[in-house]
C-alpha cells in the first residue's frame, strides 16, 4: 500500500500548466503512436498520457499503478513530437512522469525497481561493470554454453520470454574499442576537421567494430579525433528509465571531460546517445554551474551521418562495385529526437554500387526502445513483426540503421520471422567501400 503523502513534493517536478496547455488535442499523434495502435485506448496515446499527467499535476487524481503502467508502456519513440503541429515536448513530460512514479514506488515492486536501477548503474553506466558482464557473455557465447542452452531449451523451465530475451544478446566483440582507439587519432594527410568521439557503453563492448569503423571513416574524412579515455556513459538509459539524477551526474562528468579538449564536432554513432547528449542543454538549464557549459557541449554533438552530409568531405571509394540492394530504418531518436532524416539517406544514396529502396514506415519504431524489448518483450514483438514485414517487402539484402538497439532488435527479427537480410550500421558500409580499405 502506498502512502499518498510521500510523493506530493515529487509532483512539483511535473510540467506546469502553461506547458501542458500546449497540447491542442488535435489527435494527429494517434496515427503514429505504436502503443495506441495496439490498444486503440485513449490513455495509451500521447494525448491520453498528457491528460493523465495534467490531472495528476493538478492534484485532480492521485498517482496510481495504472498511471505508472501507461507511462512505462510508452516506447518513448517520439514519433508524436514529429507529428505534433503545436511542438509539444511529449518525451520530456513522460520521462519526468517516470521519475515521479519511480521515486514514489508505483508500477512495479521495490525489488524489481532496485534490480533495474542497480543493473543500469553498475552494469551499464559503469565501464568496468559492463566490461565484466560483456566478458562473461562472450565466454558464454564462445565456450559452447549458448549452443547448449539453446539446443536444450532449458530456459523455458523458468520462463518462455527468458528464452526469447536471451536470443536478443548481441555477439560480444573480442576487443573493446577503448583499448584499440588511441586518445588522439590523426589522418594520413592534412587535418581538415577537429573532432571528438564518444564511444558509448554498448557500442564500446558489444559493437566495438562499429566504433573502429567510425574512427577509420573519420580519418578518411581528414579528421583529427580526440577520444578521452575518462569519458563515461551518456546517461540515456538511466534518464529514460526514471533515474534522472544519476543520468545528470554522468552528463556533468562528460561535459567536464570533453571541455578539457579543443574540437569543433563531437561525433556519435548511436542515435540514443547522440539525442541524449544534444539534450544536455535542456536537462541542465537550471544548473548555474553547468547551464552554459551544457549548451556549448550539446551544440557540437553530431551523428556521424549528419557530419558527413553537412561537411561533404572528400572520401575515396572503390570505383567499381557490385550493386547492392539497400534499405534504411530510421532509429527513433535519430529521426524524431535529433530531426536527422534526409542526411543518412543522402549519404547512403551517394555511395558507389548502392541500389537504395525506401522502406515503408521507415520511422515506425522497431520495438527496441532502449531496454523496452527486454522488460516488455511481448509488446516489443508486435512492433518488430510489423517492421520485419516491411523490410521483407523491399527485397533488400542489407538494412542500415544508426542505433545499436535497433540493430540488435532487427537482427533478432531476421531469425524470429525468417527474413534474409544483413543488418549493418551505415558507417560499416561506408568503411567497406573505402578505397583505402582494400590495401
Amino acid at each position: 500500500m502506498h502512502n499518498q503523502t510521500q510523493y506530493k513534493d515529487l509532483l512539483k517536478v511535473l510540467p506546469h500548466d502553461d506547458i501542458l496547455q500546449q497540447c491542442i488535442h488535435c489527435g494527429l499523434c494517434l496515427a503514429v503512436c505504436p502503443t495506441y495502435d495496439i490498444t486503440k485506448i485513449e490513455r495509451s496515446s500521447p494525448r491520453g498520457r498528457i491528460a493523465m499527467i495534467k490531472s495528476v499535476a493538478r492534484s485532480e487524481t492521485e498517482l496510481s499503478d495504472r498511471f505508472a503502467e501507461e507511462m512505462n508502456f510508452c516506447l518513448d519513440c517520439l514519433a508524436c513530437e514529429t507529428a505534433c503541429p503545436a511542438g509539444v515536448q511529449y518525451g520530456r513530460m513522460v520521462e519526468t512522469a517516470r521519475v515521479v512514479v519511480d521515486e514514489a514506488g508505483f508500477g512495479t515492486s521495490k525489488i524489481k525497481r532496485a534490480v533495474k536501477r542497480f543493473s543500469l548503474r553498475r552494469f551499464v553506466a559503469s565501464k568496468n561493470g559492463l566490461k565484466f558482464i560483456s566478458r562473461l557473455l562472450r565466454f558464454y557465447q564462445k565456450a559452447g554454453l549458448q549452443k547448449f542452452v539453446r539446443a536444450t531449451g532449458i530456459l523455458k523451465i523458468f520462463s518462455k520470454n527468458l528464452t526469447e530475451i536471451e536470443a536478443l544478446s548481441p555477439a560480444i566483440s573480442e576487443k573493446f574499442s577503448d583499448k584499440q582507439i588511441k586518445e588522439i587519432e590523426l589522418p594520413e594527410g592534412e587535418v581538415k576537421y577537429k573532432t571528438a568521439f564518444h564511444f558509448g557503453c554498448l557500442m564500446n563492448t558489444m559493437f566495438a567494430d562499429i566504433n573502429i569503423d567510425t574512427i577509420d571513416v573519420l580519418k578518411e574524412c581528414g579528421c583529427k579525433i580526440i577520444t578521452p579515455k575518462d569519458q563515461v556513459c551518456c546517461g540515456s538509459l538511466m534518464g529514460h528509465n526514471g533515474d534522472l539524477d544519476f543520468a545528470l551526474k554522468l552528463a556533468r562528468k562528460n561535459i567536464d571531460v570533453f571541455e578539457k579538449h579543443e574540437y569543433d564536432y563531437l561525433i556519435s554513432n548511436s542515435a540514443g546517445c547522440g539525442a541524449f547528449m544534444k539534450d544536455y542543454a535542456y536537462l541542465l538549464e537550471d544548473d548555474p554551474l553547468y547551464a552554459d557549459k551544457a549548451k556549448r557541449f550539446a551544440a557540437k554533438v553530431k551523428d556521424i551521418t549528419e557530419f558527413i552530409f553537412e561537411q561533404k568531405p572528400e572520401i575515396k571509394f572503390i570505383s567499381e562495385q557490385t550493386p547492392e540492394s539497400v534499405t534504411y530504418h530510421d532509429a527513433c531518436h535519430l529521426v524524431h529526437a535529433q530531426k536527422v532524416y534526409s542526411q543518412p539517406r543522402e549519404v547512403i544514396k551517394s555511395l558507389p554500387g548502392v541500389k537504395y529502396t525506401e522502406l515503408e514506415e521507415a520511422s515506425w519504431c522497431c520495438g527496441s526502445a532502449g531496454i523496452y524489448n527486454v522488460v516488455r518483450y511481448e509488446d516489443s514483438l508486435i512492433q518488430l513483426k510489423r517492421k520485419m514485414n516491411n523490410i521483407k517487402n523491399t527485397n533488400a539484402k542489407v538494412v542500415l540503421t544508426g542505433n545499436p538497439g535497433c540493430m540488435g532488435q532487427i537482427k533478432h527479427g531476421t531469425k524470429k520471422f525468417n527474413v534474409d537480410v544483413e543488418v549493418l550500421h551505415p558507417v560499416t558500409l561506408i568503411k567497406k567501400l573505402l578505397k583505402n580499405n582494400q590495401k
